[in-house]
């Protein structure tokens, strides 16, 4: 949801595109269907469709010095076509001409650069500096709607109209004077019939440049601007704008004068408006992760897609279920319904990271455990708030797991503590507390008879607990972070695993070491789950990869290739239908067991 412009509605009027990550999702208006496009390397910064709809290119980030890609897709085929690449650092827009002859991109403020591609000779016409040494660096590229070879850049103090000479292979540009205005361009749109064009601004305001003689015609509104500033704009067959706002409104404007004649609220910052076919419907993105339908003619908004727009921490299922599971992640805990992958249920707690969470065995409450030391527990029907445990942890609750017979809580805190926490009908009270861990308790497992339970932690140790007489039973030792530890379901085993990329096979008797076997070539493991039956187990981590491991042989049968961020925690869903997985760029996956 942070990209500009990245929520495209296709020409087919069937399709919707949208950047997560370093993938391009498609997603099937009707059926809900998804395809993925996946390249990138890095993080994806600005998308673009071909007026033909035969062509999606998209540009990414990388680090400083290095060269950022443009990928062009075909998109019936959704198969990578061509890497076109000569920025620097990021791609900060891109633009197709309207007959799909060129494609214009436009560097990010290490570059600099406008570059002019051959869509069909996929190579690079001509190239020149986006912005004179003067002003600011440009941001957004415009094409026209009628001629190929003229387009539109602006940015900071800079509004340019260029011209191309395909035979000399050279762009001219023409700087835009508005008067008095010292505007920071965020957004724009070309009219139909390429006579002006539109630009939003950071000042919250919209100007209107005449395209023949490059003069600023006029601007507003001019008392009532728009606060935080205008981040979207839609141009609409009568003339009159849609413009959406840093505050989150939705704003039908008077093309005459701007004077808004009707306006809606959405929840976070508008990244992207986007028209379907004539413009009966359009389609809304914000920065907080939030799709909504906007009929034009009633003006209502409707939410069709969220999700997380902070790295998601935790996933877990209730028992027995695979239709539901929950996650969490900063500021909420959300419920999601698996076959209709849409949310049932959103626990809001401002400002608050919800680190672990869990449903009880009964399925009467959810319990979770927030950074601000607390442990809540909520009904998960309703999401009202049960009870809250405070100063549970004095650094923040980082692990939390239930006893099978609901009556206790046995949590881990960033200071190393383990405790158990009594739960009755109305009370809950401090039980035991167990000092041993010096650092963060990352996991907790229980074992099915309730006596025993294991606690990985980041200072290198595996506690296995008597809970009846809590004392300690094994202590494991490796040199590594521990971030997950799974006991066999027949429990005469654990593995483990954590940022040495290993994963250990322990005997709980004496917890000696059974074997090793490399994880990951690259990066930690933070999550993993075993199977009912404890033949197969699964591991995620930093490689963003999920890998599904045959546990006697310990050898990978199946990798799964998709997210694009660290993948915090993973699990395998009861009946093991799907392979669930989150990450840190706050996606959600959905994988088919193999």
């Amino acid at each position: 949801g942070h990209v500009p412009c990245g929520l495209i509605c296709h020409p087919d009027k069937e399709h919707v595109l949208y950047p997560l990550g370093c993938t391009v999702v498609i997603q099937d208006l009707g059926s809900k269907k998804q395809t993925f496009l996946h390249g990138h390397t890095n993080n994806v910064s600005c998308v673009a469709v071909s007026r033909n709809g035969v062509y999606v290119a998209s540009g990414q980030v990388t680090f400083l010095g290095f060269k950022a890609d443009i990928i062009l897709w075909d998109f019936q085929r959704k198969e990578l076509l061509s890497r076109l690449s000569l920025h620097k650092g990021k791609v900060e827009g891109l633009a197709f001409s309207p007959n799909s002859l060129y494609l214009v991109s436009l560097g990010g403020q290490d570059d600099g650069s406008v570059v002019v591609w051959h869509v069909g000779k996929r190579e690079a016409v001509c190239g020149s500096p986006a912005s004179a040494r003067s002003a600011g660096s440009a941001t957004v590229v415009v094409c026209s709607s009628c001629r190929d070879e003229m387009f539109v850049t602006a940015g900071n103090g800079t509004i340019r109209v260029w011209e191309l000479d395909l035979a000399n292979r050279k762009i001219q540009p023409t700087e835009c004077q508005t008067g008095q205005l010292r505007r920071v361009i965020t957004c724009g749109k070309m009219a139909d019939d390429d006579n002006y064009f539109y630009v939003g601004t950071s000042s919250g305001d919209v100007l209107k440049v005449n395209t023949n003689n490059k003069l600023m015609t006029d601007y507003g509104p001019q008392k009532e601007k728009f606060s935080s500033g205008v981040t979207a704009l839609l141009l609409l067959k009568t003339g009159d704008l849609i413009v959406g706002t840093g505050g989150g409104i939705v704003a039908l404007c008077k093309g005459s004068n701007y004077k808004v004649m009707k306006k809606i609220q959405v929840q976070g910052a508008v990244t992207s408006l986007t028209c379907r076919g004539q413009g009966h419907h359009f389609f809304v993105g914000t920065n907080e992760c939030q799709i909504y339908r906007i009929n034009y003619t009633a003006f209502k908004e409707e939410l069709i897609a969220a999700c997380h727009n902070e790295a998601v921490h935790d996933i877990v299922f209730p028992l027995g279920t695979s239709d539901l599971f929950a996650t969490c992640s900063k500021n909420d805990i959300r419920v999601w319904h698996t076959p209709e992958n849409r949310e049932l249920l959103r626990i809001v707690i401002p400002n608050m990271t919800c680190h672990a969470v869990e449903f009880m065995r009964d399925g009467k409450s959810i319990i979770s455990g927030w950074n601000d030391g607390k442990i809540r527990a909520f009904m998960p029907e309703t999401g009202r708030l049960m009870y809250v445990i405070n100063h549970a942890h004095s650094l923040g609750v980082t692990a939390i797991a239930a006893t099978s017979d609901c009556k206790h809580i046995i949590s881990g805190g960033g200071e190393g503590q383990v405790r158990v926490w009594e739960i009755g009908e109305r009370t809950h009270k401090l039980g035991e507390v167990l000092k041993e861990h010096v650092s963060a308790v990352s996991c907790i497992k229980i074992k099915k008879n309730d006596r025993e339970c294991v606690t990985a932690s980041l200072d290198g140790t595996c506690i296995i607990w008597d809970i009846g007489r809590f004392v300690r039973n094994q202590m494991i030792l490796a040199n590594t972070l521990f971030k997950c530890v799974c006991y066999h379901p027949e429990e005469h085993q654990i593995i483990t695993s954590g940022t040495d990329r290993r994963i250990g096979y322990w005997e709980v008797f004496d917890g000696s070491a059974i074997r090793e076997v490399e994880g990951s070539a690259s990066g930690s493991i933070n999550g993993m789950d075993i199977t009912s039956d404890g033949a197969y187990f699964v591991t995620g981590g930093d490689d963003h990869l999920v890998k599904l491991w045959d546990y006697n042989e310990g050898a990978v049968t199946h990798v799964g290739v998709g997210h694009s961020g660290n993948i915090a925690r993973l699990k395998i869903c009861p009946g093991n239908k799907y392979i669930v997985s989150v990450s840190a760029d706050g996606a959600i996956l959905l994988w088919t067991y193999p």
